[in-house]
C-alpha cells in the first residue's frame, strides 16, 4: 500500500488532484473499483485515480478449502476500513451486501451507485431450471440465506458449501463438483458471465441479501475534501432503498450471519416497498413479509418490518 499521502487529504501533485480507492483484490471487486474510477473520471476529468488492492479476512477464509461455515461479520470490509482510518486510502469501494449494518462512527457512506440487478441466479450443468432438477441434485452456495430459501422451494435438493470467486465457482460447477450453483446476477453481469445463467430466480421466492447489486463508497466523516468528488455518483433512490434494507438488518441484530434477506424498491415516486425474510439456521422457522411507506423514513420502514417478522418467528 502507498501511505505517502497525508491523512484526511486528497493528494495534490502539480495542481492535479489524486484520489486513492481501496478495494478487495478479487476479479469482481476490481471490476467494481474500475467502474467507480471510470465514473469519477467522467464527471471529474482532471482527477487522477489510483486503485489500491487490500486483502481482507474474508478473502483469506475463502482460500481455506476446509472452511464451510458462514463468514465472520465484516470479514470483507475490516481491513479496508482500517486502511481508510489510517489514511492509506481516501475511499473504500464496497459491495454493499458485504458491509455490516453498523460501521465505525468516524466513517460514512458518501455515495451509493445505481443498483444493478439484485436477483439471484441459478447456474446448472445441464441447463435445467430449478423446477426440473432431479431429486438430491447438489446445489452449491456459501450463503445460509440462499440455503434456506432453496430448500423452502425444493426440500428434496442437497445443498453443499461453496467458496471462492465467481470464476472459481463456475469452474467447480463445470468440473462436476455440483449440479448447480447460486450466484448474484449483478456479479455475473459485471464479470461478463451472463450467458452462464440458467434461470434468474424469482425475487418474491428468493429475496436477495441486503444491499445486493449495489456499490457503496465509504469515507472518513471528517474528510471534507473527498466527499465533494464522490457525491455526484450518489443515486438517491438506490441509497434510500439500501437504507431501508440496512435498517431491517440492524433491527434483526444479525449482521451478515443469520438467514435474513431484504429488498426495497420504489413502486412509484411516493411509495417505497420493502420485502423481507428471516429464518432460523435450519429453515424450520421462517417468516416473510412486506411493508410500504413514503420516502424519507426508509430506515424506520425497514426496522418496522424486521420487528414484525421477529414477532412472527417468536409467536
Amino acid at each position: 500500500m502507498n501511505s505517502s499521502f497525508p491523512r484526511n487529504r486528497i493528494s495534490r501533485r502539480k495542481n492535479v488532484a489524486k484520489l486513492r480507492l481501496g478495494t478487495r483484490g478479487s476479479p469482481l471487486a476490481l471490476t467494481q473499483a474500475q467502474e467507480v474510477s471510470g465514473l469519477l473520471k467522467s464527471v471529474h476529468p482532471g482527477l487522477e485515480l489510483e486503485i489500491i488492492k487490500i486483502k481482507t479476512t474474508g478473502d483469506r477464509i475463502s482460500e481455506w478449502n476446509t472452511f464451510s461455515g458462514e463468514q465472520p461479520i465484516g470479514a470483507f470490509v475490516r481491513e479496508l476500513e482500517a486502511a481508510l482510518l489510517s489514511g492509506e486510502i481516501d475511499a473504500a469501494v464496497h459491495s454493499l451486501k458485504d458491509l455490516p449494518s453498523e460501521i465505525p462512527g468516524t466513517l460514512e457512506i458518501a455515495a451509493v451507485l445505481p443498483r444493478r440487478n439484485p436477483a439471484d441466479a441459478l447456474l446448472t450443468r445441464d441447463r435445467l431450471p430449478l423446477s426440473a432438477l432431479p431429486r438430491a441434485a447438489r446445489i452449491g452456495t456459501g450463503s445460509l440465506r440462499r440455503q434456506v430459501q432453496i430448500l423452502s422451494a425444493r426440500p428434496d435438493l442437497t445443498v453443499l458449501p461453496l467458496r471462492g470467486n465467481v470464476d472459481t465457482r463456475i469452474r467447480k460447477l463445470k468440473n462436476g463438483e455440483y449440479d448447480g450453483i447460486i450466484a448474484a446476477c449483478a456479479g455475473l453481469e459485471r464479470l461478463g458471465f451472463s450467458s452462464e445463467i440458467t434461470e434468474v430466480l424469482s425475487l418474491s421466492a428468493f429475496i436477495p441479501a441486503v444491499g445486493q447489486g449495489a456499490i457503496g463508497l465509504e469515507i472518513r466523516k471528517d474528510d471534507g475534501r473527498v466527499r465533494p468528488w464522490l457525491e455526484p455518483l450518489d443515486h438517491p433512490e438506490t441509497r434510500e432503498a439500501v437504507e431501508a434494507e440496512r435498517g431491517f438488518l440492524h433491527r434483526l441484530g444479525v449482521g451478515c450471519r443469520a438467514p435474513a434477506a431484504a429488498l426495497a424498491r420504489f413502486e412509484n415516486p411516493g411509495k417505497l416497498l420493502i420485502a423481507g425474510m428471516v429464518s432460523d439456521p435450519e429453515g424450520k422457522a421462517m417468516a416473510r413479509g412486506e411493508k410500504s411507506g413514503p420516502p424519507g423514513r426508509a430506515a424506520e420502514l425497514g426496522i418496522a418490518l424486521a420487528a414484525e417478522l421477529l414477532a412472527k418467528i417468536h409467536s
